[in-house]
């Protein structure tokens, strides 16, 4: 226990005690800063799995959507060739996006109003075949960005 700062001659008790007890004070700043560091780095990484996470999930969505819009349009083999499913994948990858880091937000809604306009001409029309891909392909790149970034 800290007594008095001057002992009854004089000499400065504060400063011994300081220094007979300089090791258990270095100790403590030691503990608390590790302390403070461990859960910065917990949050951090539990963050970036979350990135991760949401990242490749979209990713996957994005290829199946490709896929739907593909078939819709080239006819090809046992992939469902109706777009009204692409709904679905739409929606599914714009909730995913709200969990990453800007620009994917913002790309993610240039694809679902891309949808929302393009999908029912995408049986006969090649033009919005290639808009809705170039959206797939924005939001692709920008989630790619995105996990390279992570450390």
């Amino acid at each position: 226990m800290i007594g008095p700062l001057v002992d009854e001659n004089g000499n400065r008790t504060l400063r011994r005690q300081v220094s007979h007890n300089l090791v258990a004070i270095i100790s403590l700043a030691l503990a608390l800063s590790s302390l403070g560091y461990s859960a910065w780095r917990n949050e951090r990484t539990e963050r970036n799995r979350s990135i991760r996470q949401a990242g490749f999930e979209v990713l996957k969505n994005l290829g199946e959507l490709q896929m739907i819009v593909n078939a819709t349009h080239f006819g090809l083999g046992d992939v469902p060739t109706d777009p009204l499913s692409g709904w679905g994948r739409v929606s599914l990858i714009g909730d995913l996006c709200q969990l990453l880091s800007p620009p994917v937000p913002a790309e993610c809604e240039g694809l679902v109003h891309a949808w929302g306009v393009e999908w029912t001409q995408l049986r006969e029309d090649e033009a919005s075949v290639k808009r809705i891909s170039e959206r797939i392909d924005d939001v692709r790149n920008a989630v790619l960005a995105e996990l390279r970034r992570l450390r």
